[in-house]
Formats: C-alpha cells, sequence, structure tokens
C-alpha cells in the first residue's frame, strides 16, 4: 500500500463489507484513490487480473506516487492487459525517471508488443548501469519478457555485436545460458565462444562451454572438457557439483559420481553419490560405493563411527539394492532424533517391498500413534500408509489411512492435498476440488492449491473462467513458477486461446525442462497443425518420462 495514501477507519469498515466478486461491480468514489487500491485488491484475490489492473490503473492515475504506478504497471502486464501497461507505465516514467525497474518493464512491454527499436534501446540503457542491477534487469527482460523467442535471440544478439555485455563474468555467464535456454544454437555457441575467449582459465566457463556442446550433440568434445576439470574439483565444491551435474546430463552416472568422489568425503557427498548411482541404474558402481562406506570397521553396526546420518544412508542404498534385510538392519539400528522418525518410516516401506504387508501397516500405525514424537511425523506416517496402499491397489483402504489422518489431523494441508490428488486420479473431481477448496479456506493463498484446483478445472472439466481466475491468483504470488506458467498455458488453451498459450507453454519449458510441460507444448502445436514440431516436444516428453500420465493423454487424444 502506498504510504502516501492515508486510511481512514471509517473507509476500512466500509471496503471490508465489499465481498470479493462484487468488487468490480461496485461504485467507487472517482477521487478516491485508497477505494481503488482496495478494490483492485480484492479483485486480485478473486483471481480477476483484468479488473484488478483496471481499478490498479485508476489509483495511479488519481494518485502521484511512484510505487503505486509500478504496482499499476506489474499487474496489467501480468494480466496481459499491454494496454493498461502503457497507461501506468507512463505515469511511472514520469515519477521515476530513473528507475531502472521502470527501464526493464519498458522493455518488457516493448518486447511484449514487438517493438524492436524500444526494446532495443531500454535494454542498451540498462547495459550501461554501473550497478549490476542494470543487467539483470535487462537480462530478465530479455528472458521472460517477450512473446516471440526469435526476438528476444536476436536483440540479444545485437547487444552481443554492440559489445554492451559487461565485462564481468557473472554477466556472461548469465547471458550465455539465456542463449541456451531460447534454444538458439548459433546465438548460443557465438555467446560462449566469446566468454571462453575473455575468461580462459575460469572453470565455470569451461562448464559452460561443455554444456554447449552437449546440447548441439558433441558428446565427446564436452566430456573432453569435463575429463579436463576433474583435478580442479578437489578443491572446488562449486566446481565439484556442476561437474557432477553435466556428466550426469551426459547419462554417464558413473562419472558424476566420481567426480563428487574428488576431494573431501561426508554424508551428504555420499548422499549426492548414491542418488546419482541410483537415478542411473548402475548396481554394480552402488554395491561398490555401499562397500565403502562399510569399511569404517568390521563391526560396522557396533561402531560409533556410523553416525545416525550414516546409518540412514546405509539403509537406503540397501533398501534400493533390493537388499532389503540389511535396509531393515540397518534402520532399526539407528538410535535417536529426526533420523530415527525417517527410519521409521523406512522400516514400513522395506517391510512391504519384503512381501510382510501386514507389519509394514503395523509399522506405519504404530507411529501414527506414537505420542512421543512430532506431529509431523505421525502426519507422515499417514501418507506412507497411504502411498503403500497406493502401492497394492487398496482403494478402499487408501482412502480409510487419509480418513484416519484427518481425523486426528483435520486442518493438515499436506493430507488434503495429497487425498485431493488421490481422487482426481479416481476421476472423482468433485471430490477433488472439495478438498482442494478446504485448504483455499484454511490458507486463502496457498499457492500449490490454487494452481491444482485451476489446472484440474481446465484439464478435466469445462469451468475454464473459473480455473483461470484461480491459476491468475497462483500466478500473482509466484509469476516465475515453471508449474503455474505451464497451467495458465494450459487454459488458454482450453479457452481457444491457441496462439497465446503456446507463448506461455514455451516460456514454461524454457524454465524447467518438464516432460508434461513438453506433452502440452506437443498437444497445441498438433491441433494447430505444426506436427513436425509437435513430435519434436513428444519426442523431449518421452526422453524425460516415457510413462507420464499427460504424455500418455495427449498421444491418445492426438492419434500421434
Amino acid at each position: 500500500m502506498p504510504a502516501m495514501i492515508r486510511i481512514t477507519v471509517a473507509a476500512l469498515l466500509a471496503l471490508a463489507l465489499i465481498q470479493p466478486a462484487q468488487a468490480a461491480k461496485k461504485p467507487v468514489s472517482a477521487d478516491d484513490p485508497l477505494a481503488a487500491v482496495m478494490a483492485g485488491e480484492f479483485a486480485l484475490q478473486a483471481g480477476q487480473l483484468p479488473e484488478a489492473s483496471r481499478w490498479y490503473l485508476e489509483a495511479a492515475q488519481q494518485d502521484d506516487d511512484a510505487g503505486l504506478a509500478e504496482r499499476a504497471t506489474r499487474i496489467a502486464l501480468l494480466a496481459n492487459e499491454d494496454s493498461r501497461a502503457a497507461e501506468a507505465l507512463k505515469l511511472w516514467r514520469q515519477r521515476a525517471p530513473k528507475s531502472m525497474a521502470m527501464r526493464g518493464a519498458e522493455a518488457t512491454l516493448a518486447l511484449r508488443e514487438g517493438d524492436a527499436r524500444t526494446a532495443r534501446r531500454e535494454l542498451g540503457a540498462l547495459m550501461k548501469e554501473p550497478d549490476d542491477l542494470g543487467w539483470r534487469h535487462a537480462l530478465t527482460a530479455l528472458g521472460s519478457g517477450g512473446k516471440d523467442p526469435k526476438l528476444s535471440a536476436r536483440l540479444l544478439d545485437e547487444l552481443v555485436d554492440d559489445e554492451a555485455i559487461p565485462d564481468k563474468l557473472q554477466a556472461w555467464l548469465a547471458f550465455a545460458g539465456l542463449a541456451q535456454q531460447l534454444d538458439q544454437p548459433k546465438l548460443s555457441e557465438r555467446i560462449v565462444g566469446d566468454v571462453v575467449e575473455r575468461f580462459p582459465e575460469e572453470p565455470l566457463v569451461a562448464l559452460l562451454h561443455a554444456r554447449q556442446l552437449r546440447q548441439v550433440d558433441k558428446q565427446d568434445e564436452a566430456r573432453k572438457i569435463l575429463d579436463g576439470l576433474l583435478p580442479t574439483a578437489a578443491s572446488n565444491s562449486t566446481v565439484r557439483l556442476n561437474l557432477a551435474e553435466e556428466y550426469d546430463r551426459l547419462g554417464d552416472a558413473v562419472a558424476a559420481s566420481n567426480a563428487l568422489a574428488q576431494g573431501p568425503q561426508d554424508t551428504l557427498t555420499y548422499s549426492l553419490r548414491a542418488s546419482l548411482l541410483a537415478k542411473g541404474d548402475n548396481n554394480d558402481a552402488l554395491s561398490k560405493l555401499y562397500d565403502e562406506l562399510r569399511r569404517d570397521s568390521d563391526e560396522a553396526l557396533d561402531s560409533d563411527r556410523y553416525s545416525p546420518d550414516r546409518r540412514l544412508l546405509l539403509g537406503k542404498i540397501a533398501e534400493f539394492l533390493k537388499r532389503n534385510e540389511e535396509a531393515l538392519t540397518w534402520y532399526r539400528s539407528v538410535p535417536t532424533g529426526d533420523q530415527r522418525t525417517e527410519a521409521r518410516l523406512r522400516i514400513a516401506s522395506t517391510l512391504y517391498e519384503l512381501k510382510r504387508k501386514d507389519e509394514a501397516f503395523a509399522e506405519a500405525r504404530r507411529l501414527q500413534g506414537d505420542a512421543t514424537v512430532e506431529d509431523e511425523a505421525r502426519r507422515d506416517a499417514y501418507l506412507m500408509e497411504a502411498e503403500l496402499r497406493q502401492k497394492d491397489e487398496d482403494d478402499a483402504g487408501e482412502l480409510d489411512v487419509f480418513a484416519r489422518g484427518l481425523a486426528a489431523y483435520p486442518d493438515d494441508l499436506g493430507l488434503l492435498y495429497s487425498r485431493g490428488l488421490a481422487w482426481e486420479r479416481r476421476d472423482r473431481i468433485d471430490r477433488a476440488e472439495a478438498d482442494f477448496r478446504k485448504i483455499l479456506v484454511i490458507d486463502p493463498e496457498n499457492v500449490a492449491a490454487l494452481n491444482a484446483l485451476g489446472y484440474t478445472l481446465a484439464d478435466r472439466t469445462n469451468r475454464y473462467q473459473e480455473a483461470l481466475e484461480l491459476i491468475d491468483r497462483a500466478r500473482t504470488a509466484a509469476p516465475e513458477d515453471a508449474a503455474i506458467i505451464d497451467s495458465y498455458g494450459w487454459v488458454l488453451y482450453r479457452l481457444g486461446r491457441n496462439k497465446e498459450a503456446l507463448v506461455e507453454l514455451r516460456r514454461a519449458f524454457t524454465l524447467q525442462k518438464d516432460p508434461e510441460i513438453a506433452s502440452h507444448i506437443a498437444e497445441v502445436l498438433w491441433v494447430t497443425g505444426q506436427k513436425d514440431e509437435a513430435r519434436r516436444y513428444f519426442d523431449e516428453a518421452r526422453k524425460l518420462d516415457p510413462e507420464n500420465r499427460a504424455l500418455q493423454r495427449a498421444l491418445e487424444k492426438t492419434g500421434a
């Protein structure tokens, strides 16, 4: 709330009576910016972004506060109300002409309108700012502001031509990363080449170069660079982690684990190595790591060297290796603390894998009723039992677990959310909606529930406008969240706004390479006749997760 607007008790009492759904219909005094702000806030809470942008623009026009003009601009951009954004931006420019945030918003709006000249002018001005915030605002505008990735790529190319990027490692790494996200191989190769030339001795630059080579399928060249970084990894934890990630992206879990093995080792390092090997299904290498961890003592279970963390990790590795009896022994040896609680949950899971289902469920029930542990741990025991019942294809048993859990913890958001997802899997959309809405009664701004309910309504019903309002509320709270942007793109598609949908879905995929997002892009491309590109995204989704539900449904729907 801008400081210049004074709030009177009478005004607050009067406005408090306005219901969110009525906010846009309630007459507001033409010279009362407070009333316009409150109406805008109510519209935001109701997910009515276009109405919120209208009210905030009106408030900004009535008051000379720069912060109010900024908020009006940002809400209008979020609502895709470009004409209102332009009006609000004009006010912001008048009140704070030197603001870097304002220039970043101006570049964003110009990109959205396809105004390359204005966008380039503002981006260039931001690049000249001595403060790092300048190039960071430019990066944000290029990365998420425009509707056409090709225009963003062209302008980035021109900025490189103009030598506009500051001679700072972090700036060059950021813009090179952006080029890779924009899926522009030639531009990426050019910028990465410039970075390598400018900072030839920097390990992070070498990692960036390897990433660029991997993206254009030059796997051997990428691996050669990574191999050369191994000596550096021993003394640099940042390089070590990034090196492991790149080996993993090359599909070499053993090399990734070996990279992490450079330098000092602790339980966290061992955990990451184990996770990589498990992800790569490399049981031989994982067995060697398991043996390495046990070598500290001939009498491992009685050794003080085996901390609770280490015992828990050994149990997890044994469990993954299907040495379930050993896993059970390790878990039962965990003495106290949070690790003991997690071990008890893993005991239930391990007993289930040993086909000792009655014992598994009994173990979960014991933890649920144990008053000596934290409520969160008891809640997790209900979630664990529900997961095991689902694996057992025991629909009635799974729902009974949720009923018992919610009887013990009636307002637990985790249990309500998980049960909502369970109802959705059963096509009981009415019951899923009821659980998500109960979460929103308890916590009206719960972003996960807003997004889940909005997406469910968009995907499984024809209540698209209602879905849009819920997703818009989530977008207001987390405008750069890839899952929420994906939901927004999906509801636009369901509303028949295919061109807008593709812009948002592509932006989501730029932020997060996810099989569901790729499947959504593929479906929209397919129904708009762009079948060759659709097949490319279907292939991307298959590589990420061939069993993904959204992928399977999209393939079935399109016949692709």
